[in-house]
């Protein structure tokens, strides 16, 4: 990675020089391509939808794809996309001038998707699960228009994580945010090119850059939500055990079904012994 004007993308213009910092910006890319490579996102002269809220992860999300894009290891198109969902405060000059600026090619959409949610959710109530499923419905329908082919977050292995715990221990079932899937009509994927990437790299990215990041809880979301109290827990295992939550991630990629107790997963009433097929 030269870094000179001419040899990397503008997003990445003005990035620190430390040793530390290109590290990081190394192992972010390594670990971006991995998941890339090994869930099968990549169709040569597909178009992508990478969405873009305006905090640390989407803006990570994007540099590293146009870095690897920019560098010839990506053959897919990229349409960088805000929905803006009429929040109360949201800045809506900040992403198109950045984008702008950045000359990546972008679709800034406006729907007021936040009063909705707010006539239909009672007061005190959480509203992030009807917030996130208007906001995807409009995401797939911009992928459409836009000759899209997947819809590309900014999730990264935290998040899927605390998505699993959540499951756990509310949902009672196993389950997260796959890197990798198809939506419900079966027309678009959705991918998640950050699901190996640490949160903390996000941030440490993001700030080292000095991207204009947009603060989360413009629509007032609430303290004490599952997700906050999930991730509480986790930084608590990861302070009393450093390198835990990467464990707890091999896991999900290791998963045996015969050791757990999902009869539709594991034939366990054909199970023999061997003295039964003589």
């Amino acid at each position: 990675m030269l870094d000179t004007p001419q040899d990397i993308h503008p997003l990445f213009h003005g990035a620190p020089s430390t040793t530390e910092f290109k590290k990081l910006r190394k192992r972010i890319v390594r670990l971006v391509r991995e998941a890339i490579d090994h869930y099968g996102m990549i169709t040569p002269g597909d178009r992508w939808l990478v969405c873009l809220s305006g905090g640390k992860d989407s803006y990570t999300l994007l540099a590293i794809l146009h870095e690897l894009k920019w560098r010839g290891l990506l053959p897919v198109d990229l349409l960088a996309c805000n929905l803006d969902q009429g929040q109360p405060g949201f800045p809506a000059t900040v992403l198109p001038k950045f984008l702008s600026d950045m000359g990546v090619e972008h679709r800034i959409e406006y729907q007021d998707t936040y009063s909705v949610v707010m006539d239909k959710i009672p007061a005190g109530r959480t509203f992030c699960a009807l917030c996130s499923r208007l906001r995807r419905g409009h995401l797939y329908r911009i992928a459409r228009e836009e000759g899209c082919r997947a819809v590309v977050l900014g999730h990264h292995r935290d998040d899927i994580l605390e998505t699993f715990f959540m499951n756990l221990f509310h949902g009672g079932r196993l389950a997260t945010m796959p890197p990798k899937l198809v939506n419900e009509e079966g027309d678009l994927f959705v991918f998640r090119p950050l699901a190996h990437v640490g949160e903390d790299d996000c941030e440490k990215f993001a700030k080292a850059m000095n991207y204009p990041i947009i603060p989360c809880d413009l629509c007032g979301s609430q303290d004490g939500l599952q997700r906050q109290q999930v991730k509480a827990i986790l930084d608590g295992w990861e302070r009393n055990s450093p390198g835990r939550r990467n464990v707890m991630f091999r896991a999900l990629m290791n998963a045996r079904p015969s050791h757990l107790l999902d009869p539709k997963l594991f034939d366990f009433q054909g199970l023999s012994l061997n003295s039964d097929k003589v």
